[in-house]
């Protein structure tokens, strides 16, 4: 297999728009799925709402990909895992570097679906002397002090930033001073990078705030429709009243 350093992925090359490529992954996944079930064809519309998209959408997409279907029959499973596959360059192998194996760090390195998906593992490094030789998911920490040496050896090109922020970006440089031009940033902070550098941010603090906003909208919605807000409320006051103020507008007889 090719390392990740001899070849890029042509998806720049090709004008497929970047929200296009954020979605191929989804479709990967569930198309993944299908293959592991030994579904051979597969509808758009059946996709789509497995990778959680509308068909228009994921029709679209394919078409980037030179792939459309056929009337009747939909999409070749197989065939469209090997595209998109190829498309995201996963068809070779891209050893990765993990800097900072705290916890995120170490359970990053104990997951298991990178190697199905390409993406192999090449070497954890930490900063402190302590962690330095120690196994973790199978592979020896090294200390930092040797990553320019370690992404030279493996070919990196990919690295992730697993440590607190305050050293995320010394860590950035040194990455990209020894030739990654490809990171993963964990780390809670905005990266400063050169061109020709991509960054991907996963702040999970972030996530969270915004799962947080919509389950305050939710809860608004449905206090509103409980009758409980404030403009309910003085509604249902005013209603309480006869004509003449606290006197009730039906009288007993």
């Amino acid at each position: 297999m090719a390392t990740g350093r001899t070849h890029r992925p042509a998806t720049r090359s090709r004008g497929i728009p970047e929200a296009t490529v954020a979605r191929l992954p989804l479709y990967l996944r569930a198309l993944t799925a299908l293959s592991e079930r030994s579904v051979p064809t597969v509808s758009s519309e059946e996709l789509a709402a497995a990778a959680g998209v509308n068909s228009a959408k994921l029709r679209k997409d394919f078409s980037y990909l030179g792939s459309y279907g056929t009337r009747g029959v939909g999409y070749d499973v197989e065939y469209l895992v090997y595209q998109i596959s190829r498309e995201l360059g996963l068809t070779q192998d891209w050893p990765v570097v993990i800097v900072g194996i705290g916890n995120l760090g170490a359970a990053l390195a104990n997951y298991g679906g990178f190697a199905s998906r390409g993406f192999r593992v090449a070497a954890l490094i930490d900063a402190d002397p302590e962690m330095a030789g120690k196994q973790v998911a199978g592979i020896t920490v090294q200390h930092s002090d040797e990553m320019e040496r370690i992404i030279s050896e493996h070919g990196v090109s990919i690295g992730v930033i697993t440590t607190p922020p305050g050293v995320a970006q010394q860590v950035c440089e040194r990455l990209v001073g020894a030739g990654v031009t490809s990171i993963l940033n964990f780390a809670p902070t905005v990266l400063s990078v050169p061109d020709g550098v991509d960054v991907r941010k996963v702040d999970l603090s972030i996530e969270l705030q915004i799962l947080a906003f919509h389950e305050q909208r939710k809860a608004g919605e449905e206090a509103a429709s409980d009758g409980a807000g404030p403009a309910a409320a003085a509604r249902k006051q005013s209603a309480d009243k006869g004509p003449d103020g606290d006197v009730p507008a039906v009288m007993p007889a």
